[in-house]
């Protein structure tokens, strides 16, 4: 990275890593609020029935990662009449996809809530009016998703950053609220929860409108082009079932675990939710600041400067997750005890393992982006995600077999890494990515940092007891792991690069 994307990489990293930072503690403690008033039934109910709809949320990431490739692409190219072109057609898509699933999910409501989920006695009702509020909030992150594209095309990460704070913080105050409500709290909180992701969405298109040429807020039907349509469903179609994949397995375990030993374990699975995605924050901030010119250098015709970017990504984003995700791993126990006055059932052993299988996921992740810019995902979403999926069928059919629960995590961990393989083989073929060369680059450098920072927090671990102890422990965790960073994970030229940039941050 060089110059002003260089510069523009390091604003969006650092902007990213402040709303991470902020995020994190603000989701943390609200959780810990929320949790105390709803009470671990209400709050079961609330991960495992909007959790169903909140799945299909996630799905919108595959609109978001298509807008975001195609206006990238043609960034890189130059062909700025085009970008109208897929911005107007993305925006009909998703109204298009929107208003489809928000009524096949309607009709479903009876079904789900009375028939399928296990729901505590006299709770049915309100259950149902947290499903239907869900998919409210399902209408409103698909419509802001094209917008959330655009921003990070035009590797505008700030905003999204600052919009993201605000969010958190309404979190937090809804969290407080709580607390002294004396309504129904389960419907409150689904209600409030609604407000703030309209106020999300209002956000984006108001200043995307104002901001961005080729933003647009009404449709009108000469600007819907037939050819245009098919090429970003064309793609998003096999990004829709990549996504689809992970949340599957997701939602999948989650109903899993609902069906074989009710809704205490999906509290405790909401907590691991909440933990692993407060964590990948931190990665998030690489990813969406370097996948942007990972595109646009495939647009340009610059495959070598791709692939170096691809494995940027990787490496970087795999050493930030785990410089504080090993430190949290170890030192879990006493993180919930002190977060949540009352951990729920194998909260612990959630947490660890997702956070596990998410580093095995992030040590690859560049490549996935690598081959996102190629274009050609067909085969690529086929194998690599439908073997995310079948964690699913596998862990049902351990607990079939009489294992408990922590045996079957494993299988959660195990098919990633299974994955992340795959990945890396598809990215040669595809890309004509080196694998030796990515090993030597990546896996490699990756390995010391990891094992140095395992063997620190355990040793603290076993030596030392006294209250707050996570806090010593993450402390020195991540200034020993950034050292052995710095001396054997980093070649010469990022050291340079760090250096550099380093300066000119300081400077302005």
């Amino acid at each position: 990275m060089k110059g002003d994307s260089a510069k523009r990489a390091l604003v969006n990293t650092i902007a990213q890593y402040t709303r991470a930072i902020i995020n994190i503690f603000l989701s943390f403690y609200s959780t810990r609020l929320i949790l105390e008033a709803l009470g671990q039934d209400d709050y079961g109910i609330y991960s495992l029935v909007a959790g169903v709809v909140a799945m299909l949320a996630y799905i919108t990431n595959a609109l978001v990662t298509t807008t975001q490739r195609y206006l990238s692409f043609y960034f890189g190219k130059k062909d700025f009449d085009y970008l109208k072109k897929i911005f107007t057609n993305s925006i009909f898509i998703h109204l298009c996809f929107a208003v489809l699933i928000c009524v096949i999910l309607l009709a479903m409501t009876n079904w789900l809530i009375y028939d399928y989920f296990v729901i505590p006695v006299g709770r049915d009702r309100a259950a149902e009016f947290v499903y239907v509020m869900a998919v409210a909030m399902l209408f409103f992150t698909v419509m802001a998703a094209p917008f959330k594209a655009l921003f990070i095309s035009r590797e505008n990460i700030v905003y999204i950053s600052i919009i993201e704070v605000c969010d958190g913080i309404l979190k937090f105050v809804l969290a407080l609220y709580l607390l002294h409500s004396d309504m129904d709290k389960l419907i409150l909180y689904a209600v409030m929860m609604t407000f703030i992701q309209v106020f999300t969405f209002v956000a984006f298109a108001i200043y995307g409108k104002y901001k961005y040429e080729e933003c647009r807020l009404l449709i009108y039907f000469k600007d819907i082009e037939r050819s245009c349509i098919r090429q970003l469903l064309s793609f998003a179609g096999w990004t829709l079932y990549s996504t689809g994949c992970v949340v599957g397995r997701m939602q999948g375990f989650a109903i899993v675990l609902n069906r074989f030993f009710g809704i205490i374990f999906n509290a405790a699975y909401g907590i691991a939710q909440q933990v692993t995605g407060a964590i990948l924050f931190l990665s998030l901030a690489i990813i969406n600041a370097i996948s942007p010119q990972i595109i646009k250098a495939e647009g340009s015709n610059n495959r070598e400067e791709m692939l170096r970017l691809s494995e940027v990504m990787s490496k970087y984003s795999f050493l930030i997750l785990s410089m504080i995700g090993i430190p949290l791993m170890i030192e879990m126990p006493e993180i919930l005890r002190i977060w949540l006055k009352d951990i729920p059932d194998a909260a612990i052993s959630f947490c660890r393992f997702i956070v596990l299988a998410s580093l095995c996921d992030q040590i690859t992740i560049g490549l996935g982006t690598a081959v996102q810019a190629r274009g050609k995902i067909r085969g690529y979403s086929l194998v690599v995600y439908s073997i995310k999926l079948l964690t699913i069928p596998a862990m049902c059919l351990a607990l079939y077999l009489g294992t408990d629960v922590h045996t079957t995590l494993w299988l959660y961990v195990i098919f990633e890494v299974i994955s992340a393989l795959c990945r890396m083989v598809f990215a040669k073929y595809i890309t004509g990515l080196k694998i030796r060369h990515f090993v030597k680059n990546v896996i490699i450098p990756a390995i010391l940092p990891t094992c140095v920072i395992a063997l620190v927090g355990i040793a603290i671990v076993y030596s030392m007891d006294f209250p707050f102890r996570f806090l010593l422990t993450l402390f020195v965790c991540v200034v020993i792991d950034a050292l052995v960073i710095w001396f054997f994970a980093l070649n010469t030229n990022e050291k340079t690069i760090a250096i550099q940039l380093s300066r000119k941050f300081i400077k302005r």
